[in-house]
């Protein structure tokens, strides 16, 4: 990770903490990391979490990992060194939001335990929710709506996880999706249970 370039920096507390603002919205700041392949129903379900929680009042934002390379980390690739900086770049962001009360929603492959482990450790205990979208790289290539795997097959994409790049599956993720097997609705019912059954939102 990173190391610390800027000096004679200091961190200023806030008159306002994250547990009066989690008071006010009566919901716990959280991150929730979906995990998985490409095509494995990472951004879909994630966006179906938050519309559902949304349309019951509670405060959340989704950040995806395509429209997260559109700005803050355009100027990544996909090598190893560049994934590492783009998780941790996004771990940080997703830590800010959480401090703010939201419910924090990631979309991101994030192929590596000890990228998405940093995350982990960053928000504390009880804050991160690791959600596998699990699914067999056969099912991800039969959906390839973006036609990824394919270019990747002909050598057209290098460094293309579950291809030319590894996947490591999560070893302890507070919930699998078994989007094989799994509708849409069941996997996104199946995360908004898990969040009530742990009190995050008291309504």
């Amino acid at each position: 990770m990173k190391k610390q370039k800027a000096t004679n920096i200091v961190w200023h507390a806030h008159r306002v903490n994250r547990e009066e603002r989690e008071t006010f919205l009566k919901q716990k700041g959280v991150v929730l990391w979906f995990t998985g392949l490409s095509g494995s129903g990472k951004s879909t379900i994630a966006n179906e979490v938050a519309y559902s929680l949304h349309s019951k009042g509670h405060l959340c934002y989704l950040l995806d990992g395509d429209n997260v390379r559109h700005g803050l980390n355009k100027d990544l690739g996909f090598s190893p060194e560049d994934r590492e900086e783009n998780i941790r770049r996004i771990s940080e962001v997703a830590h800010l939001f959480a401090d703010a009360g939201f419910i924090t929603l990631t979309a991101f492959i994030s192929p590596y335990r000890k990228d998405r482990d940093f995350c982990r450790h960053l928000l504390g205990e009880g804050r991160f929710f690791e959600m596998y979208c699990k699914a067999s790289l056969h099912t991800c290539e039969e959906r390839d709506t973006k036609g990824l795997y394919k270019k990747a097959r002909a050598g057209q994409i290098k460094e293309f996880t579950g291809i030319s790049a590894p996947y490591e599956e999560p070893l302890h993720p507070e919930l699998i999706l078994d989007t094989d097997t799994e509708t849409i609705e069941e996997s996104t019912q199946n995360v908004v249970n898990m969040l009530k059954d742990l009190g995050i939102f008291s309504t």
